[in-house]
């Protein structure tokens, strides 16, 4: 390991992480009890009429089989933080809180369910004191993602936390389409400024 300024900030993040680890109890193997599945599809059903009943048993058997699928691809062994921090030095391949949200969306959207849509979205978006959080959520077709359930498996480290959209008060949880053109915005706001700031030196 380099003993540069790089190296420096490498061992410093490493020993934070260490320190962090201590702070926290790891999680445990993710375990798949039937009544959860089943709770989770009866939660499904209940969002209205019109959910298909196989089919809310197939998103919930899959929403907790594909949790601990990614819990072994993405090597999760910590707790979420401490987890992102071995994913941003390279330590393991992905784990994020968007990567679980991307990869859960994708593997429900498979399905083609005709009575259930994924929605994905996102928290913090406008908290400069928090980063952002992201997660999938599926929802009666054509209802929109408020009306939904939470799929998110990153904030207890490989195990699937879920809850109505409503109900879980802990993210004010906006939707990504939106979130994400609203920082494109910014983003081409700020592009403007720069080049118009730019061309006034000159």
């Amino acid at each position: 390991m380099s003993c540069g300024p790089r190296g420096i900030v490498r061992v410093l993040t490493v020993v934070a992480t260490l320190l962090l680890a201590g702070c926290v109890t790891p999680p445990e193997t993710p375990e798949r009890a039937p009544d959860q599945v089943a709770d989770l599809a009866a939660a499904l059903r209940a969002m209205g009429p019109g959910v298909d009943q196989q089919e809310a048993a197939r998103a919930a058997e899959l929403a907790y089989s594909h949790t601990a699928v990614l819990a072994e691809e993405y090597q999760i062994t910590d707790p979420p933080l401490v987890h992102n921090a071995k994913v941003n030095m390279g330590l393991r391949p992905r784990g994020l809180c968007w990567h679980w949200a991307e990869d859960m969306e994708t593997r429900l959207k498979q399905e083609g369910f005709a009575t259930l849509q994924v929605h994905r979205a996102i928290a913090n978006s406008d908290n400069p004191f928090r980063i952002d959080h992201s997660t999938a959520i599926l929802s009666r077709r054509g209802d929109p993602f408020d009306k939904g359930i939470v799929l998110d498996p990153w904030r207890e480290g490989g195990r699937l936390f879920w809850a109505p959209v409503a109900e879980d008060t802990r993210y004010n949880w906006r939707a990504r389409r939106i979130v994400m053109a609203e920082k494109w915005e910014r983003q081409s706001a700020q592009g403007v400024l720069a080049t118009s700031g730019a061309a006034a030196a000159r």
